[in-house]
């Protein structure tokens, strides 16, 4: 009938193509046969992220790879600090400074993260 709504159950899915109602495994629509696409896959998690949605294993992580030129300082929201680390690059004075940051961040608590970073 049209216009009946149709409630799917919780091991069910609608088919991409024709939105019959299918069990949530099913590779295959039996109705229309269409391959049905796989779930995404579930995106990287470092870890608990701040009220702001920074990262504290992310910082460490820019803090590591690329803290030399200030980029976990723009990440963190400190873009003064993230200026100076790029105009003394060169001199890599904000690459050991950065790799001490890298440090800290990594030993630094979530709640001392987010009293810090969290911008709550």
């Amino acid at each position: 009938m049209m216009g009946e709504v149709v409630h799917k159950g919780i091991d069910e899915k609608f088919c991409s193509e024709c939105g019959s109602i299918i069990k949530a495994k099913a590779e295959i629509c039996p109705k229309c046969g269409v391959r049905q696409m796989p779930a995404p896959a579930a995106s990287i998690n470092l870890g608990p992220t701040a009220v702001n949605g920074k990262s504290r294993i992310a910082a460490a992580l820019l803090a590591l790879v690329l803290g030399g030129l200030g980029v976990h300082k723009f990440y963190l929201g400190q873009t003064g600090m993230g200026i100076l680390y790029l105009v003394f690059c060169w001199t890599f004075i904000p690459a050991l400074i950065a790799f001490v940051e890298f440090i800290l961040l990594l030993t630094m608590s979530d709640e001392k993260f987010n009293q810090k970073y969290g911008g709550a």
